[in-house]
């Protein structure tokens, strides 16, 4: 079972990773080469509680590619999904409450993939050449 301290100990593990803090010091920004890949909402009008309308307030945005949205948000058996805000954004949603739906190793994958759409292609590269793939 995956928890957020699984989330930012694997968006640490990825080379060439900055940290910065949103507007709120428990907000943090996962970065490469300046770009996102993971980062902690602040509560928001376009994800809250269907039945007390309170937002949520442990939103994780993961960015991912069209089609990775896509078989994530469809699966009704993962806890990930988006909201009309993030239509045509190459990222899904997840809460920190719910991580524990997921494995340690299926989050791993998906961070992983997550600083891989925002790397540069040089950085992609040599991350997957490190681990014996190719890009």
């Amino acid at each position: 079972m995956a928890t957020v301290e699984d989330v930012h100990e694997l968006a640490l593990a990825m080379p060439h990773v900055t940290v910065v803090h949103g507007q709120r010091a428990r907000n943090p920004v996962y970065q490469v080469g300046g770009k996102s890949f993971v980062f902690f909402r602040t509560p928001r009008p376009d994800a809250f509680d269907p039945e007390t309308g309170e937002r949520y307030d442990d939103v994780i945005v993961l960015w991912c590619s069209a089609e990775d949205k896509e078989a994530l948000v469809q699966d009704e058996g993962t806890p990930f999904f988006t909201t009309p805000h993030f239509d045509g954004h190459p990222s899904v949603l997840v809460r920190a409450s719910r991580l524990g739906e997921v494995s340690r190793e299926e989050l791993a994958e998906i961070v992983q993939d997550a600083w891989l759409s925002r790397a540069s292609a040089a950085r992609c590269r040599a991350w997957l050449a490190s681990r014996g793939g190719t890009g």
